[in-house]
């Protein structure tokens, strides 16, 4: 029976360290720019200046290769490397952001290393065309990308033998020169060409990390090979380019330097013969990294939804992105008919930074956020992967300030973009760590500075039975708080909870839903309660965090006269816990439009009680678009001219202190008037009119004075009942304590000659 093969194991057929991670590294480091671009940054700031770039660089590649490898030993990385990374931390529409741009850069470099392969072919064949050679030459790297990553990692290895031999024949021609010129202090060139642009010449040399990350999904073990491979390339070529500088200036003078390209050839014993090979082997490595990346990003944001899903199929056992690669190679081939990319390059390079900066910032957050997830092998403290990613976002302005601003517009308008899709990620991300970790932080600075007057802001807690019904009720809540404090949306189901027979779950995901469909900021929760009565006062209480509490209940207008009773023995209770209590009856389908003409009564009953509040939510209610235009009226009744010139005075005089733009009509009541009368009279037109809210202890007078509110309520568009139970009653509208002084004074003294408190509808 003949003996059929069996097929490896999923082990034996993945990469290890060398292969995967650290011959494509140090390939794509070690390349064009050491020996085309090395000799020229030696000869214009001389090795001091040029040991001083290379640490820089270095020092940036390195704290990112450490930020790489603390994500990766977090958790495994699958396909897609620095996408994956990013996307797993940040969400899908930063990932998206960030790996798009990815993978056409990776697209595009193959056809730069291509033209640069191409080009310094022409050092011995002068005439060659140089867009049909690059054609050919990324036709050949995609030929050897087909063959499978595997195939093509190991075509890399002879390449990093021609690049030791010419490092090798480098170091052999300064050792038998016999009169070298050393070039150790900076040119006169090098004040006109300045640090930073050398600096920016030399930094794309050490941007070849991403190589090995690339190869995420196809690794045997990426925890342990990818910090190996890339910390371990990363020194490698830090080594090398430490010391190939001290090896050109010892052999070769500023001048020759900086004018001969080809310096190392002129150097070296047979230099032709052992330097170009080593060129040409770093270029094409370079241009095979790229190409086994490329698809590999593609394929994961194919997974993700962020591209067709057709680009995710693979073929073969090794699982290879056989798609993508097919639309690299398209992108690749295609950009050489551009004819010159020099425009196209250092955009290309800002999209390698943005994405090592981002890397940077995913592992600082994370070390931030403090979620019990990150438990890295390698722990990078977040302050040094912080200085890695604005250490990044400098380099790219100092390369090219026009392609870092191009690049990083691209970006948000991709970020923009992904948002506003609403894609939902399977996994859980940093951000809501950070987020957490910034509340800690914020709660504890709230703990060591009290509340005042000047700082309070309304927090309201809404209740509603069912959200689709009270949407105008819940409407006024978020205008009253007008983004300065947080509203919650309560939807309260009385049952017992261990019978009761819903996905309380659901339904508040039903509530968010809704909230958002109508584009109200404020959060959703449903509550089981025995009773309505104690449910509101017992969620009320429980409702906040750390001082950041409600202290502004909104209620709905009830169906019947002996839920208001109900509702007002609440307020009672909701009093001795300091919070203020808004009953609102609201003309349904209010959703007013930027519009002329509107009006907001406030029936002023003084600022001892009620009328601070009142005046406010008032005020709050204007800073709303829908209420821009809106005018405030202060009411008052008053018994005698007298008392009502002084009153008026007074208003006139508070008004410009406390800075709220309000018109106050204060009248004299006659006898035969009621202030039910005075009231429907002077608000029947208002938009919204606000009354105190002052229920009585007494039940049977309390049943008198929920009729009274039900009639009046009957005759006006929109009327809010108030209670203000702040720990600030009196002070809620004043901005300094001198001006509450003054204020206390100002009451002691009118006292006696000013009508009292309207603080709620008194009997017809």
């Amino acid at each position: 029976m003949p003996h059929t093969a069996q097929p490896l194991p999923v082990r034996d057929r993945k990469l290890g360290t060398f292969l995967g991670v650290f011959t494509p590294t140090i390939l794509t480091i070690l390349g064009v720019i050491m020996y085309l671009r090395l000799g020229w940054v030696v000869g214009t700031v001389g090795v001091g200046g040029t040991v001083l770039i290379v640490v820089l660089a270095n020092g940036i590649t390195l704290i990112t290769a450490l930020s790489f490898s603390a994500i990766a030993t977090n958790a495994r990385v699958g396909v897609g490397g620095a996408y994956y990374m990013i996307s797993r931390s940040l969400g899908l529409e930063f990932g998206g952001a960030i790996g798009l741009p990815l993978f056409l850069s990776q697209a595009f470099s193959v056809t730069l290393y291509a033209f640069g392969l191409a080009e310094s072919l022409q050092f011995l064949w002068a005439g060659l065309p140089v867009q049909p050679t690059a054609f050919l030459i990324v036709v050949a790297v995609g030929v050897l990308a087909f063959r499978g990553a595997a195939m093509a990692l190991r075509a890399q290895v002879p390449l990093m033998g021609l690049i030791g031999v010419s490092l090798l024949a480098l170091a052999w021609g300064v050792w038998r020169s016999a009169a070298p010129v050393p070039a150790l202090e900076p040119s006169a060139v090098a004040v006109d060409v300045g640090f930073w642009a050398v600096f920016a010449v030399f930094f794309p040399a050490v941007t070849g990390i991403m190589a090995g990350f690339g190869l995420s999904g196809d690794l045997r073990d990426p925890i342990k090979a990818i910090p190996l491979g890339s910390i371990s390339a990363t020194l490698t070529g830090f080594a090398v380019y430490l010391a190939v500088p001290l090896l050109l200036a010892a052999a070769a003078t500023s001048d020759a330097l900086r004018s001969d390209p080809l310096i190392w050839v002129r150097i070296a014993p047979l230099g032709a013969v052992l330097i170009l090979p080593g060129l040409w082997g770093a270029i094409f490595s370079s241009a095979v990294g790229s190409i086994l990346g490329a698809p590999r990003t593609l394929q994961a944001l194919a997974v993700d939804g962020l591209a067709p899903r057709r680009l995710a199929r693979t073929r073969g056992p090794r699982a290879e992105p056989v798609a993508g690669l097919v639309v690299s190679l398209l992108i690749a081939m295609g950009a050489v008919w551009l004819g010159d990319l020099n425009t196209v390059a250092p955009v290309v390079s800002m999209f390698f930074l943005t994405v090592y900066g981002m890397v940077n910032l995913v592992a600082a957050l994370e070390t931030l956020s403090g979620d019990t997830s990150w438990r890295p092998r390698i722990r990078v403290p977040w302050v040094l992967s912080f200085v890695g990613a604005v250490a990044c976002t400098l380099v790219m302005f100092l390369i090219s300030p026009a392609a870092a601003v191009v690049a990083i517009l691209l970006e948000l308008a991709l970020w923009a973009y992904l948002a506003r899709q609403e894609r939902q990620a399977r996994w859980g991300d940093v951000r809501r760590g950070v987020y957490e970790s910034l509340i800690r932080w914020s709660l504890e600075q709230l703990a060591h500075h009290p509340m005042n007057p000047r700082n309070w802001r309304p927090h309201v807690l809404v209740f509603v039975g069912d959200v689709e019904k009270r949407l105008d009720l819940i409407r006024f809540g978020t205008w009253f708080s007008q983004g300065r404090g947080v509203v919650t949306v309560c939807e309260l189901v009385v049952g017992d909870l261990m019978t009761e027979d819903f996905e309380r779950r659901a339904r508040e995901e039903r509530v968010m839903h809704v909230l958002k469909r109508e584009h109200l900021r404020a959060f959703g929760e449903v509550d089981v309660v025995q009773d309505v009565v104690t449910g509101i006062v017992n969620v009320a209480q429980a409702n906040g965090i750390a001082g950041l509490d409600s202290n502004t209940i909104l209620l709905g207008w009830p169906d019947g006269e002996e839920r208001l009773i109900e509702f007002l023995h609440t307020v009672r209770r909701l009093e001795r816990l300091n919070k203020s209590v808004i009953i609102g009856r609201v003309q349904r389908g209010l959703s007013p439009a930027p519009a002329r003409n509107q009006e907001i009564h406030i029936w002023w009953g003084g600022m001892r009680h009620n009328g601070d509040l009142m005046l406010l939510l008032a005020h709050l209610l204007t800073r709303n678009p829908e209420w821009r235009d809106a005018r405030i009226l202060i009411r008052n009744v008053a018994s005698n001219e007298l008392m009502r010139e002084r009153t008026q005075t007074y208003l006139d005089r508070l008004l410009p202190e406390i800075r709220i733009e309000a018109d106050v009509d204060v009248k004299t009541r006659s006898a035969d008037t009621t202030i039910r009368q005075l009231v429907v009279e002077g608000s029947a037109d208002a938009d919204v009119v606000f009354l105190g809210l002052d229920p009585p202890d007494d039940e049977a007078d309390l049943q008198a004075y929920a009729a009274r509110l039900d009639d009046l309520g009957k005759s006006l568009r929109s009327v809010f009942y108030v209670m203000n139970a702040t720990v600030f009653v009196g002070e809620l509208i004043e901005t300094s304590s001198a001006a509450a002084d003054r204020q206390k004074q100002s009451e002691k003294a009118a006292q006696a000659d000013v009508e009292p408190p309207v603080s709620a509808p008194p009997k017809a």
